[in-house]
Formats: structure tokens, C-alpha cells, sequence
């Protein structure tokens, strides 16, 4: 029988959320996003929980989506339209932001589209200092989801946001680091370790201080990500319908470059 697809671990008041679809290089299966939100569910059901961690197993942290499967989802017995099948997507992740506690992302591989929102949703990231990170959709014909255009800005500031998402470059973990992305850039070995003391660090806070002061952090942001991520879903479902998108998709499983067309 294979391992779950998400494995759950709660230690000393830390909650530990690893993707374990290694060969699949974590990507968005409905296997991993329903075992991220029952993960996320067993964290809002137990008072113990003073900080989650978030991490997956191999070379990647997540990939985004499987595009051998589709970049949409419909979980339910209803028909979505195109923008709520886009939407569907990235619920799953999306739940991360109704943590009350601090969240950590242990960014141990590569996170790219849909991958990186997951970890732009954590509320601290510690990134391997030699994987790849960024925002990858214009170069697949695709508008971003997961609420990226919201996100992104917000941690690197309007122009390296601005290029990263319209160039669709991918940095290494040293100089996500360097731009604010992630908190911390360690060696391989080095992230899982330094992700557990943060959480750890976390979790030794005051707990009723702790979810206060993070309600408070992004109450005075004027946070609203789930709703961006729904407008851009309405966009993102019209670009998976263009020639540009198939085209974007066939170079991606080709190893080639794309040849865009404008259509």
C-alpha cells in the first residue's frame, strides 16, 4: 500500500505538514491537495498547536500544478465554470491563510508556480540556497493564480515583482533570500534543521500573544489573498483556453523554449 500523500506529525507543540509525492515532484494531484487540507484540518482541531511547519520530501518542495493532469479541479458532484475550476485549484493552499498560528515553510527543493504560492502563503520561508524558486505562468501562457500578483509585491516590493512575474525567471534560494522572498537561504541539509528551531522558536512564544499578534500583522496589512486569488482566476481560466497556454505546456514537457504567438 503507498504512503499517504501527506504526511501530519505534531511534536512539541509543532505541527509538521510534508508533501510526499516525491516522484511526482509534489505537484498539485488531488491526492496532495486533499491530504494538505484534512493535514490542515487535524491543525485547526487540536489546541495544542502553537506553529505548523510545511515541507516536502526530494528534490522539490512543489512543483504547482500537474499538467499531465490538468491545471484545474472539480471536487465536487457540481459542474464549475472555468474561473471556479481555477479557483479549486489552489483552495487547498489557499486554507494555509486560516492558520491562527505562525507558519513555516521549509522550502527544502525548487517551488515554482503554483509550488511558490504555497510557500508565499506560509508566514516565514526557509529556502535551499541552491533550488530554484519564482513564478513561472506567462512563460506557460498562463495569467498567475494563487493569488501571486497580490502576494509577491507585498514581499519583494513592486519592480523585482514586476520581473519576475513578466519575465516568468526562476531565482536560486540565495538570492530569493537576497530580495526578501525567504527569510533564510541555508545549504540542502540545512533547511529542515533550521526550518524545525524557527518553529520551535515560534512555539515557545506565548501562544494567545502569538495568534493575536499574527491577526493583528495582517489585519493592519489590509490582507485580503483569497480574494485576489479569485480575480485572478477569472483571468487564469481565459489564458488556459489560448494556443499560447498549449503551446507554453508541450515546450515545458518538450525541455524546449516556447513560441509564443498572441493567441
Amino acid at each position: 500500500m503507498p504512503e499517504p500523500a501527506v504526511l501530519y506529525e505534531c511534536r512539541d507543540h509543532v505541527a509538521t505538514i510534508t508533501l510526499n509525492r516525491p516522484e511526482n515532484r509534489n505537484s498539485m494531484t488531488e491526492d496532495v491537495l486533499t491530504g494538505l487540507g484534512d493535514a490542515l484540518a487535524r491543525v485547526e482541531a487540536d489546541p495544542q498547536v502553537r506553529c505548523v511547519l510545511i515541507t516536502g520530501r526530494g528534490p522539490s518542495f512543489c512543483a504547482g500544478a500537474d499538467f499531465k493532469t490538468g491545471a484545474q479541479r472539480n471536487p465536487g458532484p457540481r459542474a464549475l465554470a472555468p474561473n471556479e475550476r481555477s479557483f479549486a485549484m489552489y483552495e487547498p493552499f489557499l486554507a494555509v491563510l486560516e492558520i491562527e498560528v505562525p507558519v513555516v515553510g521549509a522550502l527544502q527543493g525548487h517551488a515554482v508556480g503554483g509550488g511558490l504560492g504555497l510557500a508565499l502563503v506560509c508566514d516565514l520561508r526557509v529556502a535551499n540556497a541552491s533550488a530554484r524558486y519564482g513564478a513561472n505562468f506567462t512563460r506557460l501562457g498562463l495569467h498567475p493564480g494563487m493569488a501571486t500578483t497580490y502576494l509577491l509585491p507585498r514581499l519583494v516590493g513592486m519592480p523585482r515583482a514586476a520581473e519576475l512575474l513578466f519575465t516568468g525567471r526562476l531565482v536560486d534560494g540565495a538570492e530569493a533570500e537576497r530580495i526578501g522572498l525567504v527569510n533564510h537561504a541555508v545549504p540542502a541539509d540545512e533547511v529542515l534543521p533550521r526550518a524545525q528551531a524557527l518553529a520551535r522558536e515560534c512555539a515557545a512564544a506565548a501562544p494567545l500573544a502569538t495568534r493575536w499578534t499574527k491577526r493583528s500583522l495582517y489585519a493592519h496589512a489590509g490582507w485580503e489573498p483569497r480574494e485576489a486569488a479569485w480575480n485572478e482566476a477569472q483571468l487564469q481560466a481565459r489564458t488556459l483556453e489560448t494556443d499560447d497556454h498549449r503551446e507554453g505546456v508541450e515546450a515545458l514537457l518538450a525541455k524546449r523554449d516556447p513560441v509564443f504567438r498572441g493567441e
